[in-house]
């Protein structure tokens, strides 16, 4: 136990040891490959302001997605009018795509928790 102890602070020392070396050039490598996406001068008044645009861009795009939830909607509607003419794969599909959805949620529910299994930390 106490070798496995030493060996993982060991493997520990040695990745702080190569982040402290080369972290400093790895920075500045994604800085200069992403120059395109800075807004100059990073500023905060400059983020604020990007900030206001985003949310203002989002809120003007909500005419648009409300439209495609109802088309997406009257899609679903149809298939569920049309359901006798429905393929098995078809069905076998949507069920691989909810058991999905229902995974995602699980796994979303236990990162809440703090990746806790049986509850909430009290």
């Amino acid at each position: 136990m106490a070798s496995k102890l030493h060996q993982l602070r060991s493997k520990a020392v040695q990745a702080s040891e190569f982040v402290a070396k080369h972290g400093c050039a790895y920075y500045k490598e994604l800085l200069e490959k992403n120059k395109q996406h800075i807004v100059q001068p990073p500023t905060v008044e400059k983020c604020q302001e990007l900030s206001k645009q985003l949310f203002y861009t989002r809120l003007a795009s909500i005419p648009g997605r409300y439209e495609s939830f109802w088309k997406e909607l009257d899609g679903v509607k149809h298939i569920w009018t049309n359901r006798e003419d429905l393929k098995i794969e078809d069905a076998g599909i949507a069920a691989l795509f909810g058991l999905e959805l229902y995974a995602w949620f699980c796994v979303g529910e236990i990162v809440g928790r703090g990746f806790t299994f049986t509850g909430y930390y009290v």
